[in-house]
């Protein structure tokens, strides 16, 4: 697919109506809308040079999986005291993120993988990812110079593993950060279960007692099993922080962990961020709060607020830094405007249509409420499995990955490396896209043709001294 087919698909509108002056629920025209945009959310599968529409996807899937796979079997043979008994670290093509990335570590940006215990004793896999020595950044030509600022990222839920996430790490470290991305306990290639001894017997066999009792002396239950739990992803974003900013992190010297002398935050010195999805968006929504190494944080559907409820609980959540929320429409299954309520994890009746406030409820309205600079973003036909990179099943639209990737740039480098607030509210925008064989081609976005025409995009931040302030970006309105 040429580069200018690319552009046009990606600058194509949605269907005639979008907006509040739009075709009223009920009417043929807003059910054909609300049909569009449902198609639009597999689009990353049958859109425009999509999975099946590039012919360079399917071979090179074959082979990245083929060869992770391997490499994964491998590296658990060399570590039996560890297993990682979890899908992705045993399912082929499981863990294996967009294959037509292959070939960006060290032609791109560099990794290096590493290993951590976590206060349990498990250990937990990941990797580091910088940019290339001597590197310029790949969309303003500038020199690229360490130290960098700092990025962790939490994967989420129901066995999401660091491969799906990569895209994001590659993203961010071409254009100037130190990344960590990693597994949780229990999830990706870390290690299930905790160690009796934590941590100072890391080479003991696994062991948890699921019926001990706290004078038993022995460790309460099994922490960190299962996975799904909120304290998981808490722990290991906390646990992350602590090896990304030590001396085992073997790109620390390339972290620039001096204090910010203009922070945006009061107290917050450093220039780190913090960015989880699902059950990692409600992490990071926690931390954010109470670990004063975070400068800014990215919740990736979706941002907790306090009290907020629900599978993603926020109780306790304090809006304390910059929070840029980038939510879906759908959650993980595609539904019509007819069960838009509730919320897009869980949806309920909505015979009114789609609550144009419904995306603000979550955390948005909570960091405004505080006077904290935040940031809303609904990607149309967007669905929960927008920020995973996973092969050819489950939904998600063309674009959304590719417009999330633009505004955490664009809102790190505001918020980190103190660039202008101005590049968050532009009306288009440039990303870089791989098509395979080493090929990255430029997709130009129109940004109201990719924001959602149900829901509220929204900002409030400050900038040149004030507070610039509003709440309906694409005009839905809220």
């Amino acid at each position: 697919m040429t580069t200018a087919a690319v552009a046009a698909a990606a600058l194509a509108a949605p269907a005639d109506g979008a907006g509040p002056d739009g075709p009223a629920p009920g009417d043929p025209a807003y059910t054909a809308r609300d049909a569009q945009n449902i198609a639009d959310a597999y689009g990353r599968i049958t859109g425009p040079g999509g999975q099946l529409q590039n012919p360079a996807y399917l071979p090179a899937l074959v082979q990245a999986a083929t060869e992770r796979g391997v490499a994964q079997l491998l590296a658990q043979a060399a570590r039996p005291g560890h297993p990682a008994i979890t899908p992705g670290n045993v399912f082929p093509g499981w863990n294996v993120g967009n294959p037509l990335r292959a070939g960006w570590v060290g032609t791109r940006g560099e990794a290096r993988p590493v290993s951590f215990t976590n206060r349990y004793g498990a250990l937990l896999q990941g990797h580091v990812w910088r940019p290339l020595p001597g590197a310029h950044d790949p969309y303003t030509g500038r020199r690229l110079r360490p130290p960098y600022p700092g990025v962790v990222i939490t994967e989420g839920s129901v066995q999401g593993s660091e491969g799906m996430y990569e895209w994001l790490a590659e993203d961010l470290a071409e254009r100037g950060y130190v990344v960590l991305t990693y597994d949780v306990q229990s999830q990706g290639t870390s290690e299930t279960l905790p160690h009796q001894d934590s941590p100072l017997h890391q080479d003991a066999l696994p062991f948890c007692n699921p019926f001990a009792a706290p004078e038993d002396g022995e460790m309460l239950g099994c922490p960190g099993v299962p996975s799904q739990q909120l304290s998981n992803f808490v722990v290991g974003t906390e646990d992350a922080l602590d090896f990304f900013t030590s001396r085992r992190n073997p790109y620390r010297r390339s972290l620039d962990l001096s204090p910010d002398p203009h922070p945006f935050t009061p107290g917050r010195t450093t220039r780190i961020a913090i960015i989880g999805h699902s059950m990692g968006a409600a992490a990071v929504s926690k931390v954010q709060g109470t670990d004063d190494r975070v400068a800014a944080v990215v919740a990736l559907d979706k941002l907790a607020g306090p009290g907020s409820g629900g599978a993603l609980d926020g109780t306790g959540n304090v809006p304390t830094v910059p929070a840029l929320a980038v939510q879906s429409e759908y959650g993980f299954t595609v539904t019509p405007w007819t069960l838009a309520g509730g919320s897009s994890l869980t949806p309920s009746p909505s015979p009114d249509g789609p609550d144009p406030h419904r995306e603000r409820a979550t955390g948005y309205d909570a960091w405004r409420a505080a006077g904290v600079d935040s940031m809303l973003v609904v990607p149309r036909a967007s669905t929960h499995l927008e920020y995973t990179d996973i092969p050819l099943v489950l939904p998600a639209s063309r674009y959304g990955q590719a417009l999330t990737s633009v505004y955490v740039q664009r809102w790190l480098g505001h918020y980190l490396q103190h660039a202008p607030a101005k590049a968050l509210l532009a009306p288009s925008f440039r990303y870089l896209e791989p098509a395979g064989g080493g090929d990255w081609r430029t997709v130009r976005l129109d940004r109201d043709a990719n924001l959602s025409f149900y829901y509220c995009s929204a900002y409030g931040f400050h900038a040149d001294g004030g507070l610039e302030q509003n709440g309906d970006i694409t005009g839905v309105g809220c």
